[in-house]
């Protein structure tokens, strides 16, 4: 009886633990602020990544944010675009895959920028801003798939930079667009990522 009441305990520790973390992820994402700037116009739009399919052919969630990307560059929210995003997933890099689409889109060879080696959105942000910062650029819009803006902007919060998350049209979401698992890479983030994975932008 009580070799069974301690696993029943222990299970019982776990079960908790686990809620608590996914509603520390919940409350993170619900009050992650979306900006920190009034401003609408910014010196690029930043575009973050999602993997090609094993053909180098955009998913529709890469298509959504190009294009998306796109319509924001055409409204004058700023004179550039850049698109972030290494080979993650396959040997495609997504950056290149993008860049391609938004030229096919009309976006001039001289407004378009790739970031290439970005292999996760903490990676994401912080060689953006390295890029950025290089060219003198200080602010910019970030298009990404709309459950991946809170905890993109709780990432792009730790840089020097002024910002405003912005979401790519809907699409149908599969497994890495779940909320569930959106959840689980909050948790990794605010868990581990965020102190793990430092990234200082301007080395």
């Amino acid at each position: 009886m009580g070799k069974a009441r301690r696993i029943v305990q222990v299970s019982a520790a776990i079960v908790g633990l686990i809620g608590l973390l996914v509603l520390w992820a919940v409350i993170a994402r619900r009050v992650a602020a979306m900006a920190n700037t009034s401003r609408e116009h910014f010196d690029v739009i930043v575009v973050l990544g999602s993997p090609a399919d094993e053909d180098g052919n955009p998913t529709p969630e890469q298509l959504a944010r190009v294009t998306e990307g796109v319509r924001e560059y055409d409204r004058g929210v700023a004179p550039r675009i850049l698109f972030t995003g290494g080979a993650a997933r396959n040997h495609f890099v997504e950056a290149d895959v993008m860049a391609r689409v938004a030229a096919s889109q009309g976006i001039p060879p001289s407004a378009i920028f790739v970031e290439t080696k970005a292999k996760d959105t903490i990676q994401n942000a912080c060689y953006s801003a390295r890029l950025m910062g290089n060219h003198g650029w200080r602010s910019a819009e970030v298009v990404s798939s709309a459950y991946h803006l809170p905890r993109a902007s709780m990432i792009f919060s730790r840089t020097p930079l002024q910002w405003r998350m912005h979401a790519a049209s809907a699409w149908e979401a599969g497994s890495e667009g779940t909320p569930g698992f959106e959840i689980l890479k909050t948790i990794r983030y605010l868990v581990y990522a965020n102190w793990a994975e430092r990234c200082n932008p301007e080395d």
